[in-house]
């Protein structure tokens, strides 16, 4: 049994693989974006369409600013600034960009949000600067680590696997869902295309 995981393992979580990045305190802060709404965490679970996996987890955090926590994840943005897979500089077009990314014919992207207070979802902000560089394949570890140290969510499961950390954070109370698509074009692709080079 034991084999067989060592065997699957990188094949299911194919999606994750970072390097150690550390952008400048200056580059930071000229990116840093606030967005207004309420503070919230958002977890990003990557889905193959063939097989239902997932294959990469991820977190919108939106508290004195968004971020994205990428553990080990493959998407860049010049405009998106990175220190160990904390990514910064999270505007409304630059999130368009993460999604249209992910959203493929192979793949769907499912969000699961709940609100959270501006203490808690800066408290995980900062958990989530110290959980970086991941290592390829331990994303989903990565983001339970980081949850489970996040006040309200302490009850989710420490696990590898995406698809189980969805099924424990769809359980918690207040999770509003969304489920992105190839087809959809709900982040607004006048967004992707207003884009100003880097």
């Amino acid at each position: 049994m034991t084999r067989l995981l060592l065997l699957v393992l990188p094949l299911v979580l194919a999606a994750c693989g970072g390097k150690p990045v550390w952008a400048p305190d200056e580059a930071l802060a000229r990116a840093a974006h606030a967005t207004g709404q309420p503070p919230s965490i958002t977890l990003v679970t990557v889905v193959n369409n063939d097989t239902d996996e997932g294959e990469h987890a991820a977190l919108i955090i939106d508290g004195s600013q968004r971020v994205i926590f990428d553990p080990a994840g493959s998407w860049h943005h010049p405009r998106a600034p990175e220190r160990n897979d904390l990514v910064f500089g999270i505007s409304e077009a630059v999130l368009a960009h993460y999604y249209d990314y992910h959203a493929r014919r192979s793949h769907r992207v499912e969000l699961q949000r709940i609100a959270v207070t501006r203490e808690v979802a800066d408290r995980a902000i900062s958990l989530a600067q110290a959980a970086g560089p991941v290592s390829p394949s331990f994303c989903g570890d990565a983001v339970a680590r980081v949850l489970r140290d996040t006040p309200g969510f302490a009850s989710l499961p420490q696990t590898l696997w995406p698809r189980r950390l969805a099924a424990g954070f769809a359980r918690l109370p207040g999770v509003a869902s969304e489920i992105i698509t190839d087809d959809d074009d709900p982040f607004n692709r006048d967004l992707l295309d207003a884009l100003p080079p880097a």
